[in-house]
């Protein structure tokens, strides 16, 4: 029924009701890491959009219906998560019925529905989801002369992910001219839950976190290490790209390498980011990167869990690196089930141990699988080859990060880059030559190492050491300088500090004034202030004043 109108039209109350009885269990591994970042993120960055095309035909009376019976279908939309919303809850409760609401906004003449639905879901990610209360999805319908023809959807991550969320728009498509579907196959999120806690499942966790471990513990904690880092700013520009070319190159590479379109991209990513980085080893968080799970490619839950990936370009060509790509990435995804509290803990412990703590500095995340095929060929093809377009600042918690849309017909995917690490000229630069590497790698092999091909292929700056006292420390790259302004940030009263690296150990000489520390307690403060200090790590020994202690902490 009606509850509101005016200008902003008017939201309609539609009630739900399953045959399927209520139900309880615990969280799944993905709607528990989900709900951590909710979290902790902005509303803005973790809640998702989405645009659904109306299929011709389809009125008012019957896309209300379709929309009701995909809630009716779906126990993640029925989920809510009791308890407070300052603590994190540990049961997903599934009701049987409920209620959730539809705007319906009438479009004024002239007016672009794309433009309309941008602006409402845009509004609609800035607000939390009530986890205890809330629908997952909030809807808005726009209609020209009381025809339906978008439905803009605001998605909450921690019952839906992007896979799943292309699930229901295809269901959607269906539905909303009357079509009926099977029953659904897939697990739910409860039955979900109870193979996690199984004994097969806790040997996948365990495993997750051997995996994570042995690469924490003794690679890159940060990839961009260099004269232009700064401090992170979490607000970072979008370009945009889309090129007919480079999905008919990406084709042939993956056809004359014999390795998935996921791996070739995944491996010239990989390639240019090192080249930039002046560093050959590449530590990167690929998202969407769990479904290879049996049983699981049509779930319609959240199972979205980071799967972390170690790649080193340090090969001769760019063949050997497709390769490893495709390997890596096999092993990260298997391993991209865990329990996201024993993983940050581990994250915190081998940072305390090493000194320095895990950047999520680069970022892949492939969603080319979550649009139907036919949906993305109805796409109009770009206007230039390439076309290249910026958008406005979204918040992403990482340095530089690689959004792939689609690979089929139409290359299309978007760079996130940190202004210290790509401008926006250099941005340009980067996704031009990733089409260039694309285009040469499907004809034939690419050169790499120092006397290789990607230095004149791309045109990037390489990362500079020159401006500070940079050092080798197992494998990270260090600014002593910087490490000093760690130690005068974390010890404010501390006085006389000497930085120096020698005999392999990065130490620590200072005085403490009326204060006395404890190498522990030096340690403890310094870990403290390390977030932002990418440049920086803990020092390995610290040496105090007579009588407070010299040693490792």
């Amino acid at each position: 029924m009606p509850v509101g109108g005016g200008p902003e039209g008017i939201a309609l109350t539609l009630r739900y009701r399953s045959e399927a009885p209520e139900a309880e269990g615990p969280l799944t591994l993905g709607q528990d890491n989900m709900i951590r970042c909710l979290r902790h993120d902005e509303p803005s960055h973790m809640n998702k959009q989405a645009t659904w095309t109306v299929p011709p035909g389809a009125e008012l009376p019957a896309c209300l219906h379709a929309l009701r019976t995909l809630a009716e279908r779906h126990p993640a939309l029925r989920t809510v998560f009791p308890g407070p919303a300052d603590r994190q809850p540990e049961r997903q409760r599934v009701r049987a019925e409920g209620e959730f609401t539809v705007r319906v906004l009438p479009l004024a003449a002239g007016e672009d529905p794309a433009a309309r639905a941008e602006a409402y879901c845009w509004e609609g990610r800035r607000r939390a989801f009530d986890l205890a209360e809330e629908f997952p999805l909030r809807f808005a319908l726009l209609t020209r002369d009381g025809a339906p023809v978008l439905l803009a959807v605001v998605i909450c991550h921690a019952q839906l992910d992007g896979v799943a969320t292309g699930l229901l728009f295809q269901e959607w498509l269906t539905l909303a001219v009357g079509g009926t579907l099977p029953a659904p196959a897939a697990p739910t999120p409860v039955e979900v839950a109870e193979q996690e806690q199984s004994s097969s499942g806790q040997r996948r966790t365990k495993a997750a976190l051997r995996h994570w471990e042995h690469i924490l513990a003794d690679r890159p904690t940060s990839v961009f290490a260099d004269d232009r880092i700064g401090p992170n700013d979490t607000r970072l520009p979008t370009l945009g790209v889309r090129s007919t070319a480079g999905a008919a190159a990406l084709e042939r590479a993956a056809a004359r390498t014999g390795v998935s379109t996921s791996a070739v991209l995944l491996a010239c990513y990989a390639v240019l980011t090192a080249h930039r980085a002046g560093h050959p080893t590449v530590v990167m968080a690929a998202l969407s990167a769990n479904r290879h799970r049996p049983g699981l490619a049509e779930h319609v839950g959240t199972l979205a869990q980071d799967a972390l990936l170690v790649l080193d370009t340090d090969c001769p060509d760019l063949d050997t690196l497709i390769g490893r790509a495709q390997a890596q990435a096999l092993s990260g995804y298997w391993h991209a089930t865990f329990d996201a509290e024993r993983i940050w803990q581990l994250i915190e412990d081998v940072a305390v141990r090493r000194g320095a703590r895990f950047a999520r500095h680069v970022v892949v995340n492939d969603l080319s699988g979550t649009v139907p095929p036919d949906v993305a060929a109805a796409r109009p093809l770009p206007p230039a080859e390439p076309d290249l377009a910026w958008y406005p600042v979204e918040p992403t918690p990482t340095r530089l990060m690689l959004n792939i849309w689609r690979t089929a017909g139409c290359l299309e995917f978007t760079l996130h880059t940190h202004p210290d690490v790509l401008d926006r000229e250099e941005t340009e630069l980067f996704a031009l030559a990733l089409l260039r590497l694309l285009d040469l790698a499907g004809t034939r092999t690419v050169t790499l190492g120092p006397a290789g091909e990607i230095a004149a292929l791309s045109g990037l700056p390489v990362g500079r050491r020159e401006k500070g006292r940079w050092q080798r420390v197992g494998s990270n790259w260090v600014d002593l300088d910087a490490v000093a302004d760690l130690l005068r940030t974390a010890l404010p009263a501390a006085r006389d500090i000497e930085v120096t690296f020698e005999g392999g150990e990065l130490t620590a000489v200072l005085a403490t004034g009326t204060d006395p520390l404890t190498p522990e307690q030096a340690h403890a403060a310094v870990m403290a202030a390390l977030p932002g200090h990418d440049t920086a790590m803990a020092p390995q020994r610290y040496v105090l004043p007579t009588g407070t202690g010299t040693g490792r902490p």
